[in-house]
């Protein structure tokens, strides 16, 4: 595990921020009829106004700005799909900024504005990701001097679990910050005593993962393009995702956003 100095962390809040700002971004412009290879290249774009990289471009082999998954795709997505009202969008990126990696995700419901009478379906899809937003926030909550992995693990198990979903249990969250991936691994279930996890302490930086579905846990190779994951029974599929670091008194969200409140892609 890699213990950040005060230094360091200002320069993940830094990135963090930006990261946030661009993702918003992203997320006000799908709508139906974008072709998400568009939002990428608009990714891409706002990346390099921050002066950084794209964390997922340092992916040997992988190409895109962003992973973009719709409905039942679960991660690593590539940018091919164009959106209908209906979908559901995750858009996962990453920002590498002045040396160190920051990783978000954040999933939507693609609907037409001119229409505003949700039908049953709606409704349940709306759920669906409202207990994946609460499944994150309870588990940043346990990100905290003295609790361990585990903790978030189980808060996240807890809460996918008592909505009625399944937890992905083939993917997990991880620590992050010169590298896109460090240890600890934070899975979203608990399999072992929780007194057996990585001890959390002030300074570590973790990306919190939830990744969950609605039908059942498995997930399989879509196609042979060698990325995209989906659920094996075809459900739909959500990932909430923040970059926070640990502190002496509580946990700090690094990519913290307000999805409601616009954005100027020029700012």
């Amino acid at each position: 595990m890699v213990i950040k100095n005060l230094t360091e962390i200002k320069t993940l809040e830094q990135g963090g921020k930006l990261l946030s700002c661009i993702l918003k971004a992203l997320l006000q412009e799908a709508k139906p009829g974008v072709a998400t290879a568009d939002l990428d290249k608009l990714a891409d774009n706002l990346i390099q106004k921050t002066g950084g990289t794209p964390s997922f471009k340092t992916v040997p082999g992988y190409k895109w700005a962003t992973c973009m998954c719709v409905n039942n795709e679960v991660v690593h997505g590539i940018p091919d799909d164009t959106l209908h009202a209906g979908d559901i969008l995750c858009i996962d990126i990453g920002l590498l900024y002045q040396g160190f990696h920051t990783d978000m995700a954040w999933t939507i419901r693609i609907h037409n504005s001119e229409f505003r009478i949700k039908n049953s379906r709606e409704a349940e899809i709306d759920k669906f990701l409202l207990t994946g937003e609460k499944a994150l926030d309870n588990a940043i909550k346990q990100a905290k001097v003295g609790n361990r992995g585990g903790h978030i693990s189980q808060a996240i198990q807890q809460t996918i679990e008592g909505g009625g979903y399944s937890v992905v249990k083939a993917l997990v969250g991880h620590g992050i910050g010169k590298d896109l991936h460090e240890d600890p691994q934070i899975p979203g279930f608990l399999d072992t005593d929780v007194h057996k996890t990585p001890f959390l302490q002030e300074g570590m930086t973790l990306a919190i993962e939830v990744i969950y579905n609605e039908g059942k846990e498995e997930v399989e190779y879509k196609n042979n393009d060698g990325w995209t994951i989906v659920a094996a029974d075809r459900s739909l599929s959500a990932v909430f995702e923040h970059t926070i670091v640990i502190t002496r008194t509580k946990p700090k969200i690094l990519t913290f956003f307000n999805l409601e409140q616009k954005v100027d892609q020029k700012g």
